[in-house]
Order: C-alpha cells, then structure tokens, then sequence
C-alpha cells in the first residue's frame, strides 16, 4: 500500500505524544483508549488523505505499547512496531531529548521507509499469554535463585541453631516459588491444549533431539508460532548466532563473528540445547568430534551447532513431521 502521511508516535507509561510528519503537527493523549479515539479524530482532522493511507509508527515498549497495537488492529489501521535502537542508529548523531523529539524522529524514520516496511500483525491471543506467562516464570525464577544462593552463602558463615527465622523464611519463600512455578507450566500446558496448531509446532520442536520445553515455547512465541520468519537463517541472525564477515578494503581482515546485537535470552537457551545435542545426538556429537580433531576453535563449532538445531526445527515445522534420527 502507498502511504501518503505518517504519524510517528512515543509511547510512555502516561501519555502518548505523536508527530504528524507532513504539517509537523504534535498531539498529545492519554494512554487510553479514549486517548486512542482522540488520536485517530485529530489525525483524520489534520490529514489530508483518508485514514486508511496513513501509517502510524511507534517503538515496542512492552504492555506500554501493547494496547495501543490492540487498538490499532482492532480498527484495521495501519502501523509498524519497531525497536528503539533501530531508529537511534538509522538517524545518526542528534542533540537534544523529549517526547516531542522523539515523535519527531520516529515519523521521520517512518517516513524514509514507508514504502518497504511491513506491517506489525499482533500475535493472537494464545502467543501472547504464553509469552506472559514465561516472562512472570524467568522472574519468579530469578528470585528463587537469588533465595537459593543467600541461604547457600548464610549457611557457610552463620549458626543456623542460633538465627532460625534468618534460614526458615528464605526456605519457605523457595518452596512457595517453587509451587507457584510448578503453575505457571500447568497453565501454559493447559493454553497448549486449547490451541492444536500450536501444540503441533510445539510437539514437532521437542522431537528434535537437545531442543527441550523452554526452548520450543520461547521459538514459538519470537516467531509468532513460525509467522515472522521465512527461513532459519533470519532467526539465526535476530537470535545472534548467525556468523557474519568483518573486513574492509585490503586493511581490515578481521575474524567472522556473530553480532552482539542479539535476542540474548533465545541466544543462551540455543547454547544450552547445542551442548545438550553435542552429548545426546550420535549425528552432532561425531561432527563435533571431528572438528575439534581438526583442531577449531569449540565455540566455533558450538555455533555450527546452534544453527543445524535452528535449521532442523524450520524443517519439522514447514514439513509438518517430527524430528528422526538417523
């Protein structure tokens, strides 16, 4: 589609300040959806071209955002989710910060792309809750963790006979955790069951051997159950393992590395289940054999690995048939 206006929105916890890139008009309203209602009126006030050919852009900022795309979907407008940093580098060096500004660089980053993006589909339902669902797990995770190591620490330096409630209410927080957790699974379990293609993809990525739970359920909410990706490559690139050159006229001959910029959570299950594969896969643990005797670097080969595992899960999925050893 030809869009002829953009409007470049920031998102905050409040309010949303938005920029109407043509006549650099500004708009503020509340984080609401009478704010959204008004937003729409004042752009259609101001706005040349019908609604439906102007596109609005605002970075993802989490539940602060998520509303707003909800709304947007719901009334069929158009508009792109994007990270911040996307756009902080796209614009170069700049001077000076507020909303306003913000509004401003957002619509003048849309406006230079608005002919080669692609529009944000909001993730059904089911993604979403799962998505939440993990991300309320990694906390309660985080803090159990955190319990565990002070009582591991307390128990090396302190008389546990003479500060019982020092030893008693970390203990009971961990268990208490521990239970809460043990939920979490049983209603990400009971989404699963309620959505068949979703426990499909889910099912196909555990057959593959070195990919376990957390891993498949974490690749099916990044790609949106395998909508937001065409091939492995492209998630290997946005998971950060996909190898790239580094080299420059006849100077710069550096090493082929991966980016630091990188999804670091998906990154590090990839790396659990590489090393997973390597031990349990005969296929993967007599290739890692055989380049270590050549004498490359294991990380190297690690790498290699954490791709094949990308490469095999989109080949489960688009085949519809699980994982088989050879």
């Amino acid at each position: 589609m030809k869009f002829k206006e953009v409007i470049g929105i920031d998102v905050s916890k409040f309010t949303l300040d938005a920029c109407i890139h043509g006549l650099q008009i500004f708009i503020q309203v509340p984080n609401t959806k009478q704010g959204y209602r008004k937003l729409l009126s004042q752009a259609a006030k101001n706005t040349s071209c019908p609604i439906e050919q102007v596109l609005f852009c605002f970075e993802h900022t989490g539940m602060y955002s998520f509303v707003l795309a909800s709304f947007l979907s719901e009334k069929q407008i158009s508009y792109i989710l994007i990270p911040g940093l996307e756009i902080k580098r796209s614009l170069g060096i700049q001077r000076g910060k507020n909303d306003q500004i913000d509004a401003k660089k957002i619509a003048q980053y849309a406006y230079r792309r608005r002919d080669e993006v692609t529009l944000y589909k909001l993730p059904e339902k089911s993604i979403n809750k799962i998505r939440q669902l993990l991300s309320l797990r990694e906390r309660l995770i985080k803090q159990r963790a955190g319990f565990e190591a002070s009582l591991k620490d307390q128990g090396d330096f302190i008389d546990i006979s003479e500060n019982k409630l020092l030893f008693y209410i970390p203990q009971k927080l961990i268990k208490e955790l521990g239970t809460q957790i043990a939920s979490i699974e049983r209603a990400i379990d009971l989404v699963l069951e309620e959505n068949p293609g979703i426990m499909s993809n889910y099912s196909l990525i555990t057959s593959i051997p070195g990919i376990g739970r957390q891993t498949a359920l974490h690749l099916i909410v990044i790609t949106n159950n395998f909508l937001l990706f065409e091939n492995h490559r492209k998630l290997a690139s946005y998971a950060g393992v996909a190898p790239f050159p580094y080299t420059s006229g006849i100077s710069i001959r550096g090493k082929t590395k991966v980016s630091s910029m990188a999804n670091k959570k998906l990154k590090s299950l990839l790396s659990a289940c590489a090393v997973s594969a390597i031990k349990n896969d005969p296929e993967l643990k007599t290739y890692f054999k055989r380049r270590n005797e050549k004498g490359i670097n294991k990380m190297n080969t690690i790498n290699a690995v954490r791709n094949k595992l990308l490469s095999r899960v989109f080949a489960v999925v688009r085949r519809g048939t699980p994982y088989v050893t050879l």
